[in-house]
């Protein structure tokens, strides 16, 4: 409860200082009511939704926009507070000189009168991350993007020059709310025409009947090669409440086969070799494996284990910190590693080729895209669906298409 307090006297507080610079543009009576109005609903909505959630009982698409539409309120009013905040670094400080210089008896207002120019350029701000979050709400989740790169490897076999692979990864299929999107999205893999597919994770939130429904759609993955897949965290449905222990083996149970149905092979800590004009490459699935409390269960010597350590490998494994931690330490050399799980955070800034920010690089080291560490690759998928917050905001879905070539790489 005192959580909930403490929240809203924050609010309270945001709101004040935000109302300060919307009212020296907003004469019309009518507009500051819908300011608060538009306030109290999108506050109440929230508190409604999350007073006494528990993730475990399930998150529905209702939760997932009564957060997002609270996100649209909530980072236009930090910037209008930093900005009213700034003035009043000045403001306070004359204030005070004013009512001791005045004498205690002076009549009048002690603090200056707002600068517009500051309330409308705090504004113009705000203005940019709203546009930039309704967007990402209404058309952002769904603004797939196919990155292509072509990597260089002395040791690739002579068969596999050219070789083309397509990397998906965290559908959380329970989060969609457009089935023609996900469709078009199908159809843009497959306009690919790569070798392989390879999906690296998180097919749902929790449960398997999230997938059900796009059963017929996912299905309709083609690749001369076959596709491939691992778990990622979320489909073990440990986030979710399971009246029994059943229950929840069930569940994944339901989920490999539904894979299976769908045409991947989903790999459990084991490998395959992928053949081409009498050579190969392996290709090596682990299970999740996760720093900072996520789950622990790829073992990546057990999934090795067929293989020869001079082979030319790719290491599907759905968690980036794996990577950092165990992989690029392995004195198996995995040449290349494709993984997911960040989603970039769904949020941030990217201008191809010359920048890229996002705040989940506080967390993980190699969030999005493909960085390199003793002659080893790795790609971090964007991911192909959303979670929580329902859009994406400047990092938008991905569909990853590499193509390997044999030799020394010009970069």
């Amino acid at each position: 409860m005192l959580r909930w307090v403490v929240l809203l006297v924050v609010f309270v507080i945001m709101d004040l200082y935000a109302f300060q610079a919307f009212k020296t543009v907003a004469k019309n009576n009518w507009l500051r009511i819908l300011y608060w109005l538009i306030t109290v609903l999108v506050i109440g909505n929230f508190v409604f939704h999350y007073y006494g959630f528990n993730r475990r009982d399930g998150f529905s698409h209702a939760h997932a926009y009564a957060f997002g539409f609270l996100v649209v309120i909530l980072i236009p009013k930090m910037i209008l507070l930093l900005g009213m905040f700034a003035e009043d670094i000045f403001r306070v400080p004359q204030a005070i000189y004013r009512y001791f210089s005045a004498g205690h008896t002076a009549k009048g207002d002690y603090f200056a009168s707002r600068r517009q120019f500051i309330s409308k350029m705090a504004l113009g701000l705000a203005a940019i991350p709203l546009a930039s979050i309704i967007y990402g709400i209404y058309r952002g989740k769904y603004n797939y993007k196919v990155l292509k790169y072509t990597l260089h490897f002395e040791d690739l076999p002579e068969a596999f020059d050219g070789y083309k692979l397509t990397q998906i990864s965290d559908i959380h299929s329970g989060s969609f709310d457009n089935m023609d999107k996900i469709k078009y999205a199908v159809d843009l893999i497959n306009e690919q025409k790569s070798d392989v597919i390879l999906f690296t994770g998180d097919i749902v939130n929790n449960k398997t009947e999230e997938l059900v429904p796009y059963k017929n759609v996912f299905n309709k993955l083609k690749a001369k090669d076959g596709l491939y897949s691992v778990l990622g965290n979320h489909d073990y449905g440990d986030y979710a409440n399971w009246e029994s222990d059943e229950a929840k083996h069930q569940n994944l149970e339901d989920l490999k086969t539904l894979q299976k149905e769908i045409g991947f092979n989903l790999l459990l800590n084991e490998s395959k070799y992928l053949e081409k004009n009498g050579e190969r490459i392996a290709l090596v699935g682990v299970e999740n494996w996760g720093a900072g409390g996520f789950k622990t269960a790829g073992d990546l010597k057990q999934a090795a284990a067929s293989i020869k350590k001079e082979d030319f490998k790719i290491l599907m494994s759905h968690d980036p910190s794996h990577w950092e931690k165990k992989v690029i330490q392995d004195d198996y050399h995995y040449h290349l590693t494709l993984s997911g799980h960040t989603h970039g955070m769904q949020f941030g800034i990217e201008i191809p080729g010359w920048f890229k920010w996002s705040p989940v690089k506080w967390r993980y080291k190699y969030w999005a895209g493909i960085y390199e560490e003793f002659g080893q690759y790795i790609n971090v998928n964007r991911g192909f669906g959303y979670l929580a917050f329902p859009g994406r905001v400047g990092i938008w879905p991905e569909i990853t298409v590499i193509e390997l070539k044999k030799g020394v790489s010009n970069a």
